[in-house]
This record gives C-alpha cells, structure tokens and sequence, in this order.
C-alpha cells in the first residue's frame, strides 16, 4: 500500500540579508521535488524569494505569509515541523499540534557550524515544557554524525551541462582573454574591499588580466588597468550556481552561497557573518581547522573578516594548489548523506 504524501510545514522568519530564506527554500524544494512531501513554507518576509526565485508562486511548495494570532485547526497542523533556526512556530499552531490525534515530529534546523560539539548536540530532543510535545535539534554540518549539507540530486547533471561560454555571451561579458583569472564577489559590506580592490589592480597584468563579476551590485562597471569590475543583476539560486561554475575563484557570505561555493569545488573565500564580541571568529577557525587546506586559506580568510592585512599576492600564488584540493573537498563532502535525505530518513524513524 503506498503511503500518502508526508505533509510538512515549514517556518521561516527573515531575520536579514538573504541566507534564512535561501536555506529554507532550498530545503523545501528538495523536500517536494525529490521526497514527494507536500510542503508549505511560512514566510514573514516574501520580499527574499521574489529574488532567489522569482517564480516560487508556480510550485512546488505552497508558499504562505506568517500567519496573524488566532485560534489554528488541529486537523491544519502537518505531520512534520521544521522551524528554521529557533525561529518557533506561531504560539496557537503549537497548541494545535499539541491537540493532534497524533503529535507531529518537530525539528528545529541549526545554523550551519564546523564547531566539534556539534555532532553530540544533533539530533538531541528537547521537551516542551508545558505541552506533550517533543522537539528535535537537527544541525547541518560537514562531519559523520550531523545533518550533512543542503545539495539537490541533479547537481552533478546541472553541472556537467552548464555551458560558460553561452553564461557569459547572456549577461553581456566578453569571452575570457589569455590567462584571464574570472572572480566573483558576493559580500556584505566590507571595509577591507577598498585595499582589496587596489592590490587586485596592482596585481593584474596583460599576461593575467582579472575580471570580477559582483552579482546585486548596484555600481557602474569600471576598469583599472588590466582589472574590470563588472555588476551582474542578483541571480536566482540556480543561476548563481552557474556563475560559481564560470569563476575560477569565488568570495560568498553568509550561510547559503557558502555552501554552494563548495559544490562549485572551486577555490572561494567566505565572508562569516558578523557576531557580537567576535563569536563568528570562532566558527571560522572551526571551518579552517577542518578543511584540509585550512592552514593556506587562514591568514586571507582572517583578513577578509577583519583580522590582519590582506596579501592578495599571496594568497592568488595558491590559487593552483587549491584548486585541487577543492575537487577533492567537494567529493568528500559529497560522499555524505546530503541533509534532506537525512532529515526524511530521520523523520521517517518516529512516524512509524
């Protein structure tokens, strides 16, 4: 007998930027295009999906506003509920979960974190205090023993088919030169970008001319020398996965394009978002101490966050070696269950 589609409800509250929103699409998508859940995704800010995929209204997840207070359904809860990063869901839909015939699985998805006390902290349940409810803490990461990373099955096609000539011929950039070095940058605001820009501009020559394409940016395209800054319109999700395969290294931000940065399996540099009293160091010293060229991206990395002064030289006379090794980083980190197919198999267990 086929079991009818699992219903899941999932909520998002923007907190800012994009990286909330992005993850939590993602994550649905998978789970309604390759699981066959029947998927809604509440929303109390729609104005990051109408960019990262303008045409979210088409399918296949539902997409619906953060709900106002009011009494809630029992029968409209789903059989699993994922709140994204703590975010919790509206006080009267716990109380309807709570009012089940049968409670809902309930997960609360983490931040992503290479941190060590992750993997004992993954999976981990936690009472609610008041109700007969159980949540689980379901956290990402790169290790055994945590909820993996976000990656679509036809991420390997996608890629093998993706043409960077046809990519670059539509948004207008000219084909690459001789030696030409192509980047992209997607960062928050960054002071260090003014010495960045200028050690590029010293750096690059007519045997190795570079070019950096800024998705979102809004300023003019200009060239200094042998480097050209070029603006790019912000890209939907799978588009600026295309654009992570057309670089040859890429500076992303954040949560989500840092991910994807590791698929591309080509070298980046990540921009951790910013945390009170420093907190982030702590996590990217983490992300550095596991990954296997970590000592070689380290002192580029630290100052792109603000720790130390930036030598481009330096880091772009590694640029080969890490190429390698970011192939090999992507088949290891491929080689671990991608994290949607773990939370279903997870949410399967306790819906038996």
């Amino acid at each position: 007998m086929t079991r009818k589609p699992i219903r899941c409800d999932i909520f998002c509250a923007v907190v800012d930027n994009y990286g909330d929103a992005a993850v939590c699409w993602r994550l649905a998508c998978q789970l309604a295009i390759e699981h066959r859940w029947r998927v809604r995704l509440w929303i109390d800010e729609l104005a990051p999906l109408h960019l990262l995929a303008p045409d979210y209204a088409a399918g296949p997840v539902a997409v619906r506003p953060w709900p106002a207070p009011g009494p809630w359904p029992a029968d409209d809860t789903a059989e699993v509920v994922i709140e994204a990063f703590a975010c919790e869901p509206p006080p009267a839909y716990i109380e309807a979960m709570a009012g089940s015939a049968r409670a809902p699985v309930w997960l609360n998805l983490e931040y992503l974190s290479a941190e060590a006390w992750v993997a004992g902290s993954h999976g981990l349940p936690s009472p609610h205090p008041r109700l007969p409810l159980l949540k689980h803490f379901y956290f990402p990461g790169f290790a055994a023993g945590t909820g993996g990373l976000l990656r679509e099955r036809d991420y390997d096609a996608r890629r093998a088919a993706f043409d960077e000539a046809a990519f670059r011929a539509e948004f207008a950039l000219p084909p690459r030169l001789p030696g030409e070095l192509t980047v992209s940058l997607f960062s928050y605001p960054n002071p260090a970008l003014a010495d960045l820009i200028g050690a590029w501009a010293a750096w690059a020559s007519p045997q190795r001319p570079l070019r950096v394409l800024r998705p979102g940016s809004e300023e003019a395209a200009r060239t200094i020398g042998h480097l050209s800054l070029q603006p790019m319109p912000f890209l939907p999700q799978r588009r600026y996965d295309e654009l992570l395969w057309a670089c040859d290294l890429n500076f992303v931000r954040g949560e989500d394009s840092f991910v994807r940065a590791q698929w591309a399996a080509k070298p980046f540099v990540w921009q951790i978002y910013p945390q009170a009293e420093d907190a982030h160091l702590v996590k990217l010293e983490a992300f550095l101490t596991l990954h296997p060229d970590g000592a070689a991206l380290r002192p580029f990395w630290l100052a792109w966050n603000g720790v130390g002064r930036l030598d481009w030289p330096g880091f772009a006379a590694n640029l080969p070696g890490l190429a390698a090794t970011s192939q090999e980083w992507a088949r290891t980190l491929a080689g671990h269950p991608d994290l949607a197919s773990g939370l279903v198999k997870f949410c399967l267990k306790r819906l038996k």
